[in-house]
């Protein structure tokens, strides 16, 4: 029983991607929770900017974390795979955010709040990656 390891640079590259990307997930769980708690100090000014900015930290972080990936990876066909996934995570939560945001106009369905959107993108994007692999082993 012989064991394919492939490049070592490739797996301590994406061994480096994932050390990044589990805590900005934990990072995005825990700021979504507490800014679901500071409604009640009503932030304004600077705080508020502040507030935004720690908010969406993570997930900024993480588009760049997987662009950096990207730049990075020598395998076309595992580019390609990162590059569906994330096609699918943004198609997904494009195609949600508008529908939901189309019934709120009209009254009908309440607003979405953005960690809703983050952990949807996310879900789709990790989802449709295990699909593509699966699909392509």
């Amino acid at each position: 029983m012989e064991r394919s390891t492939g490049s070592p640079a490739k797996y301590r590259m994406e061994g480096r991607i994932l050390l990044l990307i589990v805590p900005l997930f934990v990072l995005d769980g825990v700021l979504g929770y507490w800014g679901f708690h500071y409604h009640h100090l009503h932030p304004t000014g600077a705080l508020a900017y502040l507030c935004a900015f720690l908010n969406s930290m993570p997930m900024i972080a993480f588009i760049v974390v997987i662009g950096l990936y990207l730049a990075e990876e020598k395998d076309d066909f595992m580019r390609a795979l990162w590059v569906q996934s994330m096609l699918w995570g943004i198609g997904v939560t494009l195609t949600v955010t508008t529908f939901c945001g189309t019934l709120a106009k009209y009254g009908q369905g309440p607003l979405i709040d953005i960690p809703s959107i983050q952990f949807v993108f996310s879900l789709v994007m990790i989802f449709s990656m295990v699909v593509i692999k699966w699909r392509n082993r």
